[in-house]
């Protein structure tokens, strides 16, 4: 069955949103999880530290550069994901638009290659 990437998009702040704010996200986020396991969909899921803990590695030339802090400047970062299994990319909206519900944020659903790229 196809997989998608679920990418939770957080804006980048000063300050994380308070407990109060997170608590309901936090109940809801955790309802679905167990709604995509019990319906076989969720196969993998992660938060990610805050963008500035990054470390990017680029190829120049003979070498590669390391830098700290992301990619690009931006005002939202990628903050978490999830991989799920859905019959087609429908099915992998639907379980985006109810993890948009859940976190408040925007959700990016993308299908994963079938295998290495030749």
């Amino acid at each position: 069955m196809p997989q998608y990437l679920l990418s939770v998009y957080q804006p980048d702040t000063d300050e994380p949103p308070s407990a109060e704010f997170l608590a309901p996200i936090r109940r809801d986020l955790e309802t679905l999880n167990a709604e995509m396991k019990a319906a076989g969909a969720w196969v993998f899921a992660a938060g990610l530290f805050p963008a500035d803990t990054a470390t990017v590695l680029r190829h120049k030339g003979d070498e590669i550069l390391t830098t700290d802090g992301p990619y690009v400047e931006g005002k939202e970062h990628l903050g978490g994901f999830t991989i799920v299994e859905a019959p087609d990319l429908d099915a992998a909206l639907a379980w985006g638009r109810r993890l948009a519900r859940a976190t408040t944020l925007p959700i990016e659903v993308r299908p994963l290659q079938d295998g290495p790229s030749e």
